[in-house]
């Protein structure tokens, strides 16, 4: 078509959007407020979910092929990442993609390399992978920026607070998290 059938104006930057395989109505949004948002094609003033945990603005998304979980492995209908994968020398990621039968993440950063990483299922019986899916240790930038993002949401959940506090009675009026990024919605 020549023109859009609906359109989501939003306040941030949106990188990449992917279409979940087995439900096409659904898609989710990779977006610069270091979020993702799933949203259903039939009704988007709303997203459906906010996936969170990201320490920066998403580049890229892709869903597996079951359509049960995305990079950075979310389950579709989660607010929260199951898991994470890095390595010492990995940047920022640009690119990432599923393999056909979902055994794989192939992922292309900022240092010019491609990874190809197992999905953790497929080993779940060695105990080297035992081991890592007990201990959860994140490199130290990733560490560090997580902390620095949830002081930054808890501030600004505190000036939220106060300025509601400091005001007249239903003169401040507070949106949900998934109507909040959402300018309009244009037929």
């Amino acid at each position: 078509m020549s023109s859009p059938a609906r359109k989501v104006i939003m306040r941030t930057k949106t990188n990449s959007i992917a279409w979940n395989p087995m439900e096409p109505m659904n898609f989710t949004a990779a977006n610069e407020d270091c979020n993702c948002y799933s949203y259903d094609a039939r009704k988007l003033e709303e997203a459906k979910c906010v996936h969170k945990d990201h320490v920066s603005a998403v580049m890229d998304i892709d869903f597996s092929p079951t359509g049960r979980e995305f990079v950075r492995i979310f389950q579709y209908n989660g607010g929260h990442s199951r898991e994470i994968y890095h390595t010492k020398r990995m940047q920022r990621v640009f690119c990432v993609k599923y393999s056909c039968d979902a055994s794989y993440v192939i992922s292309g950063s900022d240092d010019t390399n491609l990874r190809l990483e197992a999905v953790k299922n497929r080993y779940k019986h060695l105990p080297e992978v035992k081991r890592i899916a007990r201990h959860r240790h994140l490199p130290r930038p990733v560490y560090k920026a997580a902390n620095l993002r949830r002081t930054m949401i808890e501030a600004e959940r505190r000036k939220e607070q106060r300025r509601k506090a400091h005001s007249a009675l239903g003169s401040i009026v507070t949106e949900p998290v998934r109507k909040r990024r959402i300018i309009k919605e244009v037929e």
